[in-house]
């Protein structure tokens, strides 16, 4: 639908584009980064959101500059930083030279509050407009421990109702149920799986909707991502009123949203609205179901594709199991004892990142390598101008867990970034590992796998996904 629109739009613009041009080569103004700024109005996002994000930066890294270019996608003038250097620059100044920005689609399914009852400015313009979000700890490693029974225990029933008794399953679908039952958990402290795993199209919805063109017109898929958000937005609404009833009667659960209803804001004192908490609570759901099933999923396709790999994931899942007793849950020194396994899924988050990459915005003019880039401008972060690269990763389309390996030369600073960096690195990075690693530490002393279709096509767009849902065989362990 999307592209019919656009391909409409494109033949009106012609002439506005040769208008532009020639009103561009006539005026002065700051040396800007080389590159396009496509077509009037649309630039360059349908090459960005149609295709390959991957192949379109590696296009113009080779066709403008290897540290620097500009274009224009979603609306925006955008520079997009490339390399280590870039990588460097963009985490070692924010606050000071680049700020969070989100784009348009995704404030506006994310930030609906803001349109019904904005919140006052804060007192720092830099800062977030939401005080109240700074949770306490709650992705550190020592809160994430009291954590690690629950997510075990939900691994072992999952295999339970998924995938023991059967002989094939979808990885894509059912991994996608699991991260969604343990956000859930996690982030609501909800223990009724499915209040919101029945929404799982909805969310999937979404998440194609973060990254799109904001026609709410019926077909796009920013209106099927509206409605999922809607559905979604008044099933949290429930759990938040239930929430707060429950600490009116004095209930205490130690989880985000708790914490959500119950803080205020200490410089106003003011609580934060239920649409709000809604809104916030989404975006937490979508990020920690969304790319954690596609790391979980990308980690079966190679494993499945390396005997030799998961022989090693295998021995060493072995020998915590040994070391357990009967029915005893996984702990975090359990955890640690996964390097092999988390080499494995650190080389697939390098060849298949779970996301692209990021949005900031320029706080003021910036120089960066003899080019000005204008203080409004977006900035694109992007893992794929460094993962591939042989400079840094020697044959880099290789599938090599000994990349990781104690012994071996670290890589070099700002090369391997799949959780962003800086100030701003992934706080879910660590739950990530831990849902991971819970899931192969399951799945792995159950099941050998085989692919059922090796060829399947990857659709390679800001999250990569496999086209068929990545349907492997089961071969169970014998007792």
């Amino acid at each position: 639908m999307e592209l019919l629109l656009l391909v409409s739009l494109s033949s009106v613009l012609a002439l506005s584009l040769i208008v532009l041009l020639f009103k561009h080569k006539l005026s002065g103004g700051p040396k800007l980064p080389p590159g396009s700024f496509g077509w009037p109005i649309l630039g360059e996002t349908v090459e960005f959101l149609f295709g390959n994000p991957e192949k379109f930066v590696g296009d113009r890294m080779r066709r403008y500059s290897s540290t620097v270019f500009k274009t224009k996608i979603l609306g925006e003038k955008v520079a997009v930083f490339c390399g280590p250097a870039g990588n460097k620059f963009i985490f070692s100044n924010e606050q000071k030279l680049v700020t969070e920005w989100r784009p348009h689609s995704m404030q506006k399914l994310m930030r609906s509050y803001e349109a019904k009852s904005p919140a006052p400015p804060p007192t720092n313009p830099n800062e977030s407009k939401t005080k109240v979000l700074r949770q306490p700890g709650f992705l550190k490693p020592e809160a994430l421990c009291r954590f690690m029974e629950q997510m075990d225990s939900t691994a072992e029933q999952h295999m339970k109702l998924h995938w023991e008794g059967q002989s094939k399953v979808l990885v894509f679908p059912v991994s996608k149920n699991f991260t969604l039952s343990l956000a859930s958990k996690f982030f609501l402290g909800l223990n009724e799986h499915d209040r919101i795993t029945r929404l799982a199209n909805e969310f999937d919805d979404v998440s194609l909707g973060l990254h799109s063109i904001p026609w709410k017109i019926p077909g796009t898929i920013f209106y099927n991502a509206s409605n999922g958000a809607t559905a979604i937005r008044k099933a949290l609404l429930s759990v938040i009123r239930e929430k707060k009833e429950a600490l009116a009667n004095g209930a205490r659960s130690h989880d985000i949203l708790t914490y959500m209803v119950a803080a205020a804001d200490p410089a106003t004192g003011r609580m934060m609205p239920e649409t709000e908490i809604a809104d916030k609570m989404m975006g937490l759901l979508t990020a920690g179901y969304s790319t954690v099933a596609g790391a979980i999923t990308f980690l079966m396709k190679f494993v499945a594709e390396r005997p030799d790999i998961y022989d090693r994931i295998l021995a060493e899942q072995l020998e915590i199991k040994k070391s357990k007793n009967p029915g005893e849950t996984l702990v975090w020194e359990d955890i640690q004892k996964m390097k092999y396994s988390w080499n494995v899924t650190s080389e697939v988050l390098r060849l298949t990142p779970p996301l692209q990459g990021t949005f900031r915005e320029a706080m003021t003019d910036i120089t960066y390598e003899g080019y000005t880039i204008p203080k409004g401008w977006k900035i694109y972060w992007t893992v794929s101008s460094t993962n591939k690269d042989p400079t840094y990763f020697p044959d880099p389309e290789t599938f090599d867990p000994a990349r990781y390996e104690e012994g071996n030369a670290a890589l070099p600073p700002y090369t391997y970034v799949p959780f962003g960096g800086g100030p701003r690195l992934c706080p879910g990075k660590e739950y990530a590992r831990l849902v991971i690693l819970t899931f192969l530490h399951n799945v792995v002393n159950r099941f050998k796998w085989e692919l059922v279709d090796p060829k399947e096509k990857i659709i390679k767009d800001m999250m990569p996904t496999p086209s068929k849902g990545l349907p492997v065989r089961l071969i169970p362990h014998s007792a």
